[in-house]
């Protein structure tokens, strides 16, 4: 299947793209991976996956990630997997990226299991000629996670502070980093609290420790900004990892301290918005030399319609940020 006819886009080579065609792709968590009549959306068929990505294209999107949390493409069977690019193409849906959730390479119990899953995912990449994945080592979700109105504000697994565990973590992701820059794709990680790649500190070391050149850092800091603790400050996150900044999952949240109590509240936000200067952020990004796809997300209310706002902000940005450097201001 040619990338014309599976609708997908392929890795850009050379000069950077415009702010009119940058890819920034909706993810799919408005949408869940069980239905209401209690059917997995994975095995549910092409009239489910289409009815979703139809309201995608609706919002005005003509990039997604089939993040797996939603639908694991890699898993599909062939004939399935043809279908579901055929309800892309049809919708002029590109895939820039594949976005796993969940699918830690050092879980206890599976660890073993999701790293031959994100193989999967890197050769269904290879095959598609998507050219990033992102991948994290974040667990699932715990019981008062799941319960909460706001999962991010009740504990979650941590990765355990054991160097042997660490070690194991570099070993497997070179083993994916290896395996994703023999099919010129991209690996990305994604900072999330708790793990490895939990502070921005940590996951500046863990990047130096893997020192790969196929994988990147998913400087994903809402993840960290939106925790009901002390976090270090985004611009100093910013500053830090965007030396090694790939696949970009951006999101915004409004975070409240109150100096006296030391108590912390945090609620979702659009990226023009939240705590965090986007317009700052993907700047400073951006004159380190960023070329990768952007990947916007939201939870709670309308999250789709708030991503596409969210798309459209990024784009202002980038406009503003061309605008700028051609001026020579």
């Amino acid at each position: 299947m040619t990338q014309a006819s599976s609708g997908q886009s392929p890795t850009r080579q050379g000069a950077r793209w415009s702010a009119r065609d940058w890819p920034i792709a909706a993810a799919m968590i408005p949408f869940p991976g069980t239905l209401p009549d209690g059917r997995a959306v994975q095995g549910a068929g092409p009239e489910v996956w289409a009815k979703s990505l139809r309201e995608v294209a609706a919002a005005g999107f003509d990039a997604v990630d089939p993040t797996d949390s939603w639908l694991r493409i890699a898993d599909l069977a062939p004939a399935a997997r043809a279908e579901f690019l055929a309800i892309c193409a049809g919708l002029n849906l590109s895939i820039p990226a594949i976005s796993t959730s969940r699918r830690s390479v050092i879980d206890p119990e599976h660890g073993a299991s999701h790293l031959a899953y994100c193989h999967r995912v890197i050769d269904t990449a290879a095959e598609l000629g998507i050219g990033h994945v992102s991948i994290g080592l974040f667990g699932p979700l715990t019981d008062a996670q799941q319960r909460a109105t706001w999962f991010w504000t009740q504990p979650g697994v941590r990765n355990p502070d054991d160097p042997a565990i660490y070690d194991l973590a570099l070993t497997r992701i070179r083993d994916l980093a290896d395996h994703a820059g023999g099919c010129d794709i991209q690996l990305s990680l994604e900072m999330y609290e708790d793990t490895y790649l939990g502070t921005a500190r940590d996951a500046v070391r863990f990047m130096t420790d893997l020192d790969h050149p196929a994988a990147r850092l998913n400087i994903d800091i809402g993840n960290l900004i939106r925790l009901h603790r002390p976090v270090e400050p985004w611009a100093e996150m910013i500053a830090l990892c965007a030396p090694f900044a790939g696949y970009w999952h951006v999101k915004n949240y409004t975070r409240m301290e109150d100096s006296a109590s030391g108590q912390v509240m945090t609620h979702p936000a659009p990226l023009l918005g939240g705590t965090i200067n986007w317009r700052a952020a993907i700047w400073t990004a951006l004159e380190l030399g960023f070329d990768s796809p952007f990947l916007v997300e939201h939870y709670g209310g309308d999250g789709l319609w708030v991503c596409a706002r969210n798309r459209d902000y990024i784009r202002e940005v980038l406009a503003a940020k061309e605008k700028v450097d051609d001026q020579g201001i």
